[in-house]
This record gives structure tokens, C-alpha cells and sequence, in this order.
């Protein structure tokens, strides 16, 4: 049966998106729609046994993006907990879900906190999120004022947790499209791109950057989050072989070097509005996420080094403005 995404194209039909629908169905149907998950008829059993509501009080600005269950709902509390154990692991959130709390592997509040002080007000904007994950910022981003937040991840078990949340909810502005950036047209009209824990999977980083910029609209706001290293405008660490037992890292700057690479692409207002180092608080093994986390991650006898010897997992968001 899989997942309607309908609900996108309904929302954005008179929209300055609408220009961009058949770009965007040809590309879902070339990757997605044709690609068949091993666990889709289970994923798609476990979504179908859900209860899915017409009203429901919910609320998206707290730490966790709570839908409280109605009380006129008569719910099996342990098989709706069961049917949402189907979509593990969780890594973006807490979510609360009909009384049941997802303590996911990441506090993803804690990232949402550090951010949102320092970012223009999204209040009546249009948002994009590129590798959304489950689409947790996404319903932060409605509670905040935005008119729209559509995430993109290719991620399927993603799309499931993400939709768990969205048939107890009332039609909204969140949508999530499984594709990956190189996937979208150069959409030129988003007033806020957010690019959250990707740079450093792309091979080539100002190739991504550009792509960021060609989502937004002139005078519009790109919040990117990445892994960085201590250093100054030089420094830039490009991992041999692993970083943090990742493969997939390619690319860390320091938060100068970063910025000069804006500055370079054309963007203007770069500032780096807050680095952080990840602990074991804000990152962790959990019931509802059991595989290792960022302990295992870490020189188990220096938390300050990664597994490789090299320095452990420091975050950086930068804000700039496309001119």
C-alpha cells in the first residue's frame, strides 16, 4: 500500500511550488515509488493497526512534540507501544504519542534551544529542512510560526515515524518528501533553508552549499549545522578512513575556515552563532534506539578524543544570508 504523499502537492497546488510539482512527482516515482523496502509490508501493517484521528490537542513547543490522546480514544496502550517499536531505531526527538514517550537517541531539543534564539523569526515562512530525519524540526518549525516546513530525507523507517505522528494530527504544514538534495529543483523561493548534520556526509561541501543556496530566495536564511574541529582558517580535517566509527565523513573545517567558504560562495551576515561538544547526555543508547551511540563512539579513556584519535564530535551552527 506504502505512503500517500498527496497531502504536499494538495497543500502547495497554488503556491509559488506548484511550478515544481512534476519535477518533484518524476523524481519521487524514480526514487521512491519504484524502490521497494524489504520491511515495507510489515512498516506498512504496523502504520495501518494505528489509530488515526480526526481532532487531537498536540503541542510542538515543548521538548517533545506531544499529540495527547483524546479521552473519548479507547487505546491499547501496549500494542500502540508495540506498533511504534516497529519503526526503531528513533534517533531525532523525544516525542510523546498518545501517552507514549520516545526517548529517542538524540535530544534534539537541546539542538533546536541553541538554535532558535539566533535565527530570523519563521513566523508566516516557508522552510526547508534538508535531511529532516523523522521530521521532529519539522513540527518545531510549525510550533515557531512557519507557513510551511517540508523535509527531505531518503531515509523509508523515517517516513513511517514521521507519518505515525502525522495521521493523529489535523491536515498541517509539515511534509516530508523521501528524497535526497541533489534530487530537488533549484526551488529559489524558501525563505529559510536548514541544513542540520549533513555537510560533513557530502563528499564535496561547496557543491552542497551551493545547492542550499539555490533553495532560498534573495535575502533568504541558510542555518547550517555541522561537525567541526578547533583550529583557525586553515584547518580543515579530512578523516583517512573513519571519524567517530562513521565511514561516511569527509569533510570537518574549523568554524573560520567554514565561514570563509561561505564568504567565498557569496553569502553574506556569516556568523557562527554557537559551538557545542556532544555528550553522552545529549546523545545516547536508549530503549527506543539500542544499537551504540556516541559512547562507543570515543576513546574510551579520553571523552574529548573520538575512537580514531581524533578530536571528539563538536557542533557548530553558522547563519548567513543569500544575497
Amino acid at each position: 500500500m506504502g505512503i500517500n504523499l498527496e497531502a504536499f502537492f494538495e497543500h502547495t497546488k497554488h503556491s509559488v511550488l506548484e511550478q515544481f510539482h512534476s519535477q518533484l512527482r518524476q523524481a519521487l516515482d524514480q526514487h521512491y515509488h519504484q524502490k521497494i523496502h524489504g520491511r515495507s509490508i510489515e512498516w506498512d501493517a504496523a502504520l495501518n493497526a494505528m489509530p488515526q484521528l480526526d481532532k487531537a490537542e498536540f503541542t510542538f513547543n515543548d521538548k517533545s512534540v506531544t499529540i495527547s490522546k483524546p479521552d473519548s480514544l479507547n487505546l491499547d496502550h501496549c500494542a500502540y507501544k508495540q506498533h511504534l517499536k516497529a519503526f526503531m531505531p528513533w534517533r531525532k526527538g523525544p516525542w510523546n504519542l498518545l501517552g507514549v514517550e520516545i526517548d529517542t537517541e538524540w535530544r534534539s531539543d537541546w539542538k533546536w534551544q541553541r538554535i532558535v534564539p539566533h535565527i530570523s523569526s519563521l513566523e508566516g515562512r516557508q522552510v526547508l529542512d534538508i535531511g529532516t530525519g523523522n521530521g521532529y524540526f519539522l513540527y518545531r518549525m510549525l510550533g515557531a510560526g512557519a507557513r510551511l516546513a517540508l523535509g527531505i530525507d531518503p531515509t523509508r523507517i523515517f517516513l513511517y515515524q514521521f507519518h505515525a505522528a502525522q495521521r493523529l494530527l489535523p491536515p498541517n504544514g509539515a511534509h516530508l518528501l523521501p528524497l535526497r538534495s541533489e534530487h530537488l529543483p533549484a526551488f529559489g523561493s524558501f525563505d529559510t533553508v536548514f541544513c542540520l548534520g549533513v555537510l560533513y556526509h557530502r563528499r564535496s561541501p561547496i557543491d552542497h552549499i551551493q545547492e542550499l543556496m539555490s533553495y532560498l530566495r534573495p535575502g533568504g536564511e541558510l542555518v547550517l549545522e555541522t561537525l567541526v574541529v578547533p583550529g583557525d582558517i586553515n584547518t580543515i580535517l579530512v578523516p583517512p578512513e573513519r571519524y567517530a566509527k562513521m565511514s561516511n565523513v569527509w569533510f570537518l573545517p574549523s568554524t573560520q575556515a567554514l565561514e570563509n567558504m561561505l564568504h567565498k560562495l557569496g553569502l553574506k551576515d556569516i556568523r557562527t552563532v554557537d559551538v557545542t561538544q556532544t555528550t553522552n547526555q545529549e546523545q545516547r543508547a536508549t530503549d527506543w534506539m539500542n544499537f551504540h551511540s556516541l559512547a562507543d563512539f570515543l576513546d574510551p579513556n579520553d571523552p574529548n578524543l573520538s575512537a580514531e584519535g581524533h578530536p571528539a564530535p563538536l557542533r557548530a551552527t553558522i547563519v548567513a544570508t543569500k544575497a
